[in-house]
């Protein structure tokens, strides 16, 4: 569906004013506006799988990493999985209205705190089809209109899915301005999305860290931070070897483009000889680079030495950084110096050690004995997510549904005046 304004501010400005009508939406109206688009979209499986097939030729003409190539790809089964994801968050329930703290004075004065929508979201991304999916299924199921600047690399497949959603809310008789794009305006739209205070009232960014940096750094608006995922697993020394092997290996091949993905093993020293040979071997045949210490490298051959910015590295490719620890706080150490406070775990049977870990962990998300690769919103059971947020203001971790409310209270009295 076409977008009649031509200048970014104009397309804020139609969110902002779209926003309130899609705010006042009942629960089961926009359940019902998430189903359509959902519909829509599997209508149109065929035509957004071939807007993103100019996007893939596009990248790999432009050279874009493998990692980014995947996460840029939308076939068939992405697309109708994105079609599912809608599914789930129109099944979620309302985030708005809720009564999160109600009392009454002793004048009388009765006082409720609800949650509302922040009214319009802003989002900037990189290279990834879905989050334009899922970021606005979420705002609007949240009751709040949204404008999206999803990167020349998928450009393309994001007009696609826009117009298509854009068309579902027209033909339930909601104003489609409640997404809009600014990607046609290309790096004037994302300068423009970051200086929209007052019209937009909350950004978050997707991807690089360099994007989000940027983000952060330039933006008048608020920032909800995600940050990238330099995630380390630690093998404890009484870590089962079938776990350790099991968990390592998912959390590093299943999908290594995304932020959950293993990027740095920890294993302790006791435990090494039992557990480095096996662990790596695995990796190794499922075609991942082993990037090890000098005592990784003295237990397995094919180990590529490691350097200092290994350890600091996102490698969102089959890589992995393995390093031998001497025990629990020399692995606590090495996750304060290069976490980004993303997810990290530990795989152990010794109660102590997980509750210390658990406790000492500074991250969005700290686990025992799981693949970090569960850190995501639909495995959490929010249906989808806006993102993974690294920062310890107002929302942390998988963002779903409540995250993109505020609150208001509501006063209701009965003539009373202060003395």
């Amino acid at each position: 569906m076409t977008i009649t304004a031509t200048t970014p501010q104009e397309r804020m400005h139609a969110a902002r004013t779209a926003s309130r009508s899609v705010g006042l939406l009942t629960d089961a109206a926009k359940a019902e506006l998430l189903r359509s688009i959902a519909g829509a979209i599997e209508a149109n499986v065929a035509p957004i799988v071939a807007a993103n097939a100019d996007d893939l030729a596009r990248g790999r003409a432009d050279g874009l990493s493998t990692g980014l190539l995947d996460r840029l790809t939308l076939d068939d089964q992405r697309v109708r999985a994105l079609a599912a994801a809608v599914r789930d968050v129109a099944d979620l329930p309302d985030p708005v209205g809720r009564v999160l703290d109600e009392r009454r004075l002793p004048n009388g004065l009765h006082l409720q705190k609800v949650s509302v929508p922040f009214g319009v979201i802003g989002s900037i991304y990189e290279a990834r089809p879905n989050v334009t999916v899922d970021i606005a299924a979420l705002a609007l199921r949240s009751g709040n209109a949204v404008v999206l600047r999803g990167g020349s690399a998928a450009q393309s497949s994001n007009a696609a899915l826009i117009s298509v959603m854009r068309g579902a809310l027209a033909e339930a008789g909601v104003d489609p301005d409640a997404i809009q794009t600014v990607d046609d305006f290309g790096r004037e739209g994302a300068r423009a999305l970051m200086r929209a205070r007052g019209l937009v009232d909350v950004l978050v960014p997707r991807g690089s860290a360099q994007l989000i940096e940027t983000v952060v750094t330039e933006s008048t608006v608020p920032v909800i931070e995600t940050g990238a995922g330099v995630v380390h697993i630690v093998l404890d020394e009484s870590a089962p070897l079938d776990w350790a092997t099991d968990i390592a290996v998912n959390a590093k091949v299943q999908r290594p483009s995304v932020c959950n993905a293993v990027e740095t093993l920890l294993v302790h020293r006791s435990a090494a000889k039992r557990l480095v040979p096996t662990v790596v071997a695995a990796l190794q045949a499922q075609g991942v680079t082993v990037h090890g210490d000098e005592a990784t490298a003295s237990l397995v051959s094919g180990v590529v030495p490691a350097t200092e910015d290994d350890w600091a590295t996102e490698h969102m490719s089959l890589d992995i950084s393995v390093r031998v620890v001497e025990d629990l706080d020399d692995a606590l150490a090495h996750i304060r110096r290069y976490s980004t406070q993303h997810t990290e775990s530990i795989i152990t049977t010794d109660d102590a050690v997980a509750a210390r870990f658990l406790a000492e962990v500074d991250a969005a998300v700290v686990m025992v004995n799981a693949s970090t690769r569960f850190t995501d919103g639909g495995e959490f059971g929010f249906g989808a997510e806006v993102g993974i947020s690294t920062q310890k203001l107002h929302a942390r971790g998988p963002m779903g549904l409540p995250e993109l409310t505020t609150t208001k209270w509501l006063a209701r009295g009965a003539g009373q005046i202060r003395s």
